[in-house]
Formats: structure tokens, C-alpha cells, sequence
């Protein structure tokens, strides 16, 4: 079996309240896994571009706004075959950043520097102004993030 390349990056702001949580989990993963890389933390999705180039699987962990219960974690997988006619994702999480990872995926696989697999690990987020501390709901969710990212690394290394 050969080795897996895997890298993590936490998009987000640790001075903006739950917007830190990505930065936090990616470390603590990389820390913590052996041979995970932390290429984070950033602050827009397009830091992204040549920092995760020809790896098998990149985890972004990124706070978002979807409506769902505060610190709700959810799993998406990014993929150019699920964009519509428009060239936009269908979905109803938002972000405060300026280009999505949608977008950046995009441009990576037209300029050739895509990950083989773009994985996000979503955190429900509920406060994000500056100089706000991080949710007691999102802290909590703090070790199910961990666990996402764990999971999505050892399904990834059984189908290597």
C-alpha cells in the first residue's frame, strides 16, 4: 500500500469568534496524525491555490452559516461535477469569504494544482464579530470535527 498524502488548513480568523474554529481543529489534527501536514490557517479559500497541489486529500475545516443547530459538524465533498449550468454550487452555506472553495477548486484544476479529493469539515458557527471569543456550542464540537477529519483520513487510506 502506498502512502497517503493528506493535508488539513483551517480557513477562518481566531480573532473572530467561532470564524477560528478551522484554524483550531486543523492543528490539533495535524498534531495529532501522523504524516497530515497543516497548511493553514488562512483566511480566504484562495490562500488555497498551490499550497495543496497533487495530494491525495485536502481537509478544509471552516466555520459556516447554514441554518443548522450551533456546532453542528457536516462533511462535503467538493466537486466540479456539482456545479450547475450558472457555475455555482447549489447550497445554503454562506461565507464571508470573498471566493468559495468552489471557485478555487475551480482555477486549481484549470491551471493544474487540484487535490485529487477536496473535503470540507463544516462547523456551524453562530458568532464571528471581532474580538469575540468562540461559541461554547462550537468548542463543544470542537472533538466531533476532530473525529470527522480522523474518519475521512483512515476511509481514504482502506481505499488507497
Amino acid at each position: 500500500m502506498s502512502s497517503l498524502d493528506v493535508v488539513v488548513a483551517g480557513i477562518g480568523n481566531s480573532y473572530r469568534g467561532d470564524d477560528g474554529v478551522g484554524p483550531l481543529v486543523a492543528n490539533l489534527c495535524a498534531n495529532a496524525t501522523l504524516g497530515v501536514r497543516d497548511i493553514g490557517p488562512l483566511e480566504e479559500p484562495l490562500d488555497l491555490l498551490g499550497r495543496f497541489e497533487g495530494v491525495d486529500l485536502a481537509i478544509v475545516i471552516d466555520a459556516v452559516r447554514s441554518g443548522a443547530p450551533i456546532g453542528s459538524v457536516r462533511i462535503l465533498d467538493v466537486d466540479v461535477s456539482s456545479l450547475d449550468e450558472s457555475g455555482e454550487v447549489e447550497t445554503t452555506v454562506t461565507s464571508t469569504h470573498g471566493i468559495g472553495l468552489v471557485g478555487v477548486l475551480r482555477l486549481a484544476r484549470a491551471i493544474g494544482h487540484a487535490p485529487r479529493r477536496l473535503v470540507v469539515v463544516a462547523v456551524e458557527g453562530e458568532t464571528f464579530a471581532l474580538g469575540s471569543e468562540m461559541s461554547a456550542a462550537v468548542v463543544a464540537a470542537v472533538p466531533a470535527a476532530i473525529s470527522a477529519v480522523a474518519t475521512l483520513i483512515e476511509k481514504e487510506k482502506l481505499c488507497a
